[in-house]
């Protein structure tokens, strides 16, 4: 039997939000879905806030050819098909919007490109903080890095405090070899505290809020260990299939896309040790110590640790949805998995024993993200005639999808003469509590890199320890590409059952939605 709980939100608290620093912000691929889909909103709800500083400008620039009022009618059409109706101000942001067109690997845009930024930088009085943000192919980066060098475009020694960043977006690599020579081809161009690459899921405020739950409570930290912990689940279940995306997931497989970065950085928040400081370097230390501490997926039992599997033809409440093969764009014969169960151990001393079980996939039954931390059961019961296996575990449950919400699930008596046991779940969701809905994760990631702030930015070595970890499984597939099969619409093959230890159970997402 299960009950909601109610929250109430107390008196007092503590906000360190501010409006941004005077910007220039500079998009490679500016007609593209990235651009229009994600980061015009997320600047936009940022200037309709009012958290954008007065003094900022943006320039797209792509190979499409239009003049500045064509790329700001375009944005005008993205933002005005957002459900959001507000567009009050939106005449005032398009007004600093502006557009170079050309191709990335011909030098000739380039200087063309510098005029257009140093003019702007002028008329706006930004000249100490530019920002170049890469929404291009990987295989861009380091061409258009190259040439932004060659024309001074990321030199920061042009003024007393200039910052430029560059902003870069995953895949950074598609194995350990790739990556490093992708890091250091960009570290010949820029310094580290230059590069920004981008994970969305360290946006999202339950993903920051695991830092604020385990470290500014004290009820939670001391039993945050094997002492307490039986297992963590973390998943990340998605209903749609490859959609538009299919050139991108024949090359690169759900392994790459979810675990060797937004799963994985997930995994290290909740476990990481306390940085002596919330400061960017200290925090990233941490994270870093985390995912060294991870032990090496054993290659001569590799299917007792990691399970991969690929949809087959099924259905939704009577809807029909087709095999991953028969997704256009996707090899009759594909092995790419689109499913990954996986169990992970952490050598060190919190954690050890521990199992944490991390699952993704697509054209699952539903669209689910969530982290559960089960705690051990008591270890003993007084309540006869209750046994203390028959009693339920805690559990706390950060949901990130389909809203972003906390429950805590608890043991209690139900009402009555009688003695029996219920679980209880106290849960609050953002949208109720706060009377907002959460922000974009773009917005706050976009906030700190305007600030010079990487703490949610993923550091060069995390990047190159989460590669190591799983090159040889990538490898070990490629000789071995059999995929065991699931329906679509189901929670996933059921031999990932087979990495569970013994009296553990994949648990059904508390909520999720069917888009």
């Amino acid at each position: 039997m299960q009950g909601s709980g109610r929250v109430i939100l107390a008196e007092g608290g503590a906000c360190s939000e501010l409006r941004s620093e005077a910007f220039g912000l500079i998009i490679f691929g500016a007609s593209g879905d990235l651009t229009h889909r994600k980061l015009i909103p997320a600047l936009f709800s940022l200037y309709r806030r009012r958290l954008l500083h007065d003094s900022f400008f943006v320039l797209g620039c792509a190979r499409s050819l239009m003049s500045d009022e064509v790329f700001r009618t375009k944005v005008r059409e993205s933002l005005t098909s957002l459900p959001d109706g507000d567009f009050s101000c939106l005449d005032g942001f398009l007004a600093r919007l502006h557009y170079v067109a050309g191709d990335y690997t011909v030098a000739d845009l380039y200087p063309r490109l510098r005029v257009a930024v140093e003019g702007l930088e002028q008329r706006y009085g930004t000249e100490s903080n530019r920002i170049v943000y890469l929404a291009t192919p990987p295989s861009l980066f380091c061409p258009i890095v190259q040439r932004l060098g060659t024309f001074q475009l990321t030199c920061e020694k042009r003024h007393p405090d200039c910052r430029v960043s560059v902003v870069v977006e995953k895949p950074f690599g598609k194995d350990l070899t790739s990556a490093l020579a992708l890091d250091a081809e960009l570290h010949q161009l820029l310094n580290e505290r230059q590069i920004y690459r981008i994970d969305h899921y360290l946006g999202k405020e339950t993903v920051q809020n695991i830092l604020m739950f385990r470290f500014a409570n004290a009820v939670f930290e001391p039993i945050w260990s094997r002492q307490y912990v039986d297992h963590v689940q973390v998943t990340v279940a998605e209903s749609l299939g490859v959609e538009s995306r299919a050139g991108y997931f024949e090359q690169a497989g759900l392994l790459r896309d979810m675990f060797q970065n937004h799963i994985l950085q997930v995994l290290a928040l909740v476990t990481m040790e306390a940085p002596v400081s919330f400061e960017a370097e200290r925090v990233r230390d941490e994270k870093v110590k985390l995912l060294r501490a991870i032990r090496a997926f054993p290659m001569a039992n590799l299917d007792e640790y990691i399970v991969r599997g690929q949809y087959s033809d099924g259905q939704i409440e009577g809807r029909r949805l087709p095999a991953y093969r028969s997704e256009q764009g996707v090899a009759p014969d594909s092995s790419v998995e689109t499913y990954v169960a996986a169990k992970v151990l952490i050598d060190n001393w919190r954690w050890h024993g521990v199992p944490f079980y991390l699952r993704s996939g697509k054209r699952l039954v539903g669209k689910a993200t969530e982290i559960a931390i089960v705690f051990k059961k008591v270890p003993y019961s007084i309540f006869t005639p209750f046994s203390a296996d028959a009693l339920g575990q805690n559990v706390l449950v950060l949901n990130i999808h389909p809203e972003e919400a906390v429950a805590l699930t608890i043991q209690v008596k139900s009402p009555g003469p009688k003695l029996c046991m219920s679980s209880l779940m106290m849960e609050f969701r953002y949208r109720d509590v706060f009377g907002v809905t959460p922000p974009d994760a773009y917005e706050r990631l976009i906030l700190d890199c305007i600030a010079g702030d990487q703490t949610l930015f993923i550091r060069s070595d995390a990047m190159e320890v989460a590669w190591t970890l799983f090159t040889p499984i990538l490898e070990k597939w490629s000789a071995d590409p059999s995929c065991i099969p699931y329906s679509a619409g189901s929670w996933g093959p059921a031999e990932a059952n087979r990495i569970l230890e013994p009296g553990h159970y994949w648990r059904t997402p508390s909520s999720y939605s069917e888009s």
